[in-house]
């Protein structure tokens, strides 16, 4: 890796454990940070993972012993994407890049009004919208709201209807960018909405997150750098 590499995707791989880790608290589910990952022994929140590594060469089997894969369904986010799971049942989901982008303000202008989030019915408003119709709104609980390193972003047109949002997770080192969406134009009208609030909100920190495809390209056209690979793993 280079000199920045080697610090980004370490600090983005902690950040990202550290907001599953907050989403299965929000659901009543603690898991547990070890030297080489982040696991939770029961089965998480929809989309999220059962394990996140924290450092290359993680050891695969004392990770998957750390889990539940009695039933189909268990996810490792294989932060380096280093790791040979295919023994222990896993098959790969797909492959993503880290991004990042260093703290300054978006290249584009918003043209969106934003808030963060506050309250239950905000949030719901919010998760709804993110949802598009899915039925799977309740993935984001009340209890999100009580943890000081989440900022729920909500971008809203001038009616207050929110439009786009994203969610920041925030630790000393940078700020995590997760659930990225705009109900029109996708991630180029989101992305600048969110990163003018977070850079507002903290505007020292870089930003750092992971996308793949079509979110990629987007992402990159906002000035991020794709910095490293990921893989996500799924057993059964």
């Amino acid at each position: 890796m280079t000199a920045m590499k080697q610090f980004v995707i370490p600090a983005a791989a902690r950040n990202n454990a550290e907001w599953c880790a907050a989403m299965s608290r929000s659901h009543g589910l603690t898991g547990e940070f070890g030297v080489q990952a982040w696991a939770v022994s029961a089965r998480p929140p929809l989309y999220y993972p059962d394990a996140v590594t924290l450092v290359p060469g993680a050891d695969a089997a004392a990770l998957v012993d750390r889990i539940d894969t009695a039933a189909a369904g268990a996810c490792v986010k294989d932060s380096f994407a280093d790791l040979d799971l295919a023994a222990a049942g896993f098959k790969v989901l797909f492959d993503a890049q880290w991004i990042h982008r260093p703290a300054s303000a978006p290249t584009t202008s918003p043209d969106l009004a934003w808030d963060v989030v506050r309250d239950r019915d905000m949030l719901r408003a919010w998760a709804l919208a993110w949802d598009d119709g899915a039925g799977n709104a309740g993935l984001f609980r009340p209890e999100l709201l009580d943890d000081p390193a989440t900022s729920v972003l909500v971008g809203h047109s001038a009616d207050g209807l929110v439009t786009a949002g994203a969610v920041a997770s925030r630790n000393d080192h940078v700020v995590g960018i997760s659930n990225v969406f705009a109900l029109e134009g996708g991630a180029d009208r989101a992305w600048p909405v969110v990163l003018d609030a977070v850079h507002r909100l903290f505007p020292t920190l870089p930003v750092v997150g992971y996308e793949h495809g079509a979110d990629l390209d987007a992402a990159i056209r906002h000035g991020f750098e794709a910095v490293g690979p990921l893989r996500v793993w799924r057993h059964g």
